[in-house]
């Protein structure tokens, strides 16, 4: 096989948050089955067993770990269980999000910050958190789920919006600076894809929605986690500070 094109995963330790549904689970399962060790995350001991159960159901490698990503205190006690493991991950997805939408002049403070914390603010603990260990491994990919609204806008999602516009800029610095240690710093931002969330769509509201998108469908989540496991490869080696655009060309950059 072709070095080059090699998305051999063995021996490394990928941490996926928001691991137990969607788009997380799909990006958990791919790298599981490319030879990671799995450590994906729920906010509850339920959502963490039933990652444990899926896991092993696919023959894969890895583990449910309860984790809220906007909590500090959360995120301590996380990563000192996986000190105490002898777990050292040298693949991070941050993939955990929230919406709290509602028009800007109508939107409380706390919808603003609940999404700003979780989505934006989460991203510089869990990734300052694993730095350390990439840097003693020679070797780390940092990606983080963005999404389109963070270039197109969105009524009604300003703070949505903010946040994953927030997380390109932080990509691209954060590239810069850990460049030289073999550790690469990566977006991917999805645009509409089938999720539980997106079942909940109107025919009609399906239809105005594949109308916007070139390809004449919604994206799967098979289809984001194809992206992210390319990115945490060897094949992508030399590929940092970039926002890889996954939605079928409903918008263009």
């Amino acid at each position: 096989m072709n070095p080059a094109m090699n998305l051999d995963l063995s021996g490394q330790s990928a941490i996926v948050t928001g691991g137990s549904r969607g788009i997380g689970r799909r990006i958990a399962e791919s790298l599981g089955r490319h030879g990671a060790f799995v450590i994906a995350t729920a906010t509850t001991e339920e959502g963490a067993a039933r990652i444990d159960a899926e896991l092993a159901e696919n023959k894969i490698q890895g583990k449910g770990r309860v984790l809220d990503v906007g909590a500090p205190g959360s995120v301590e006690d996380f990563f000192a269980g996986l000190k105490k493991d002898e777990l050292a991950p040298t693949i991070l997805v941050n993939n955990a999000g929230i919406t709290r939408d509602n028009l800007l002049l109508r939107m409380k403070e706390a919808q603003w910050e609940a999404v700003i914390n979780t989505n934006l603010n989460s991203v510089y603990r869990l990734s300052r958190g694993c730095l350390r260990g990439m840097m003693r491994a020679g070797f780390g990919r940092i990606i983080t789920i963005t999404s389109v609204v963070a270039f197109s806008g969105n009524s009604g999602q300003a703070n949505y919006a903010a946040a994953k516009a927030g997380l390109i800029g932080f990509t691209r610095s954060l590239a810069k600076e850990v460049g030289s240690r073999a550790i690469t710093v990566n977006a991917v931002a999805p645009g509409f894809i089938e999720t539980d969330m997106t079942e909940a769509l109107t025919e009609q509201q399906r239809a105005e929605l594949q109308g916007q998108i070139a390809l004449g469908r919604l994206g799967s989540a098979e289809e984001v986690a194809a992206v992210v496991t390319f990115l945490a490869s060897s094949a992508a080696a030399y590929i940092t500070g970039e926002t890889i655009h996954v939605n079928g060309g409903m918008y263009m950059a």
